[in-house]
């Protein structure tokens, strides 16, 4: 089982294997849980989601004809309400 000294700062050094498992980089952000039994949970902070920002590629929407446009105007306005 990995461990880690507390510093006299109150800092601990989390293990690499610990790290990888939870996919923790410099900067990354963990929570301690204490659970009712009163063992301690670590896991990664959960993320703002605006660091989601930029992630996806926008959708490309198709671009429609002038002639298209009309058709599709005159097709909705021969329906009747």
């Amino acid at each position: 089982m990995p461990h880690s000294p507390v510093s006299t700062k109150g800092q601990i050094v989390i293990p690499k294997a610990i790290r990888d498992h939870l996919g923790l980089h410099a900067g990354a952000r963990v929570d301690f849980v204490v659970q009712d039994n009163g063992d301690i949970l670590l896991r990664p902070a959960a993320e703002d989601v605006r660091s989601l920002k930029g992630c996806l590629k926008p959708r490309r929407k198709k671009k429609v004809s002038l002639t298209d446009m009309e058709r599709a105007i005159r097709e909705c306005a021969g329906r009747t309400r």
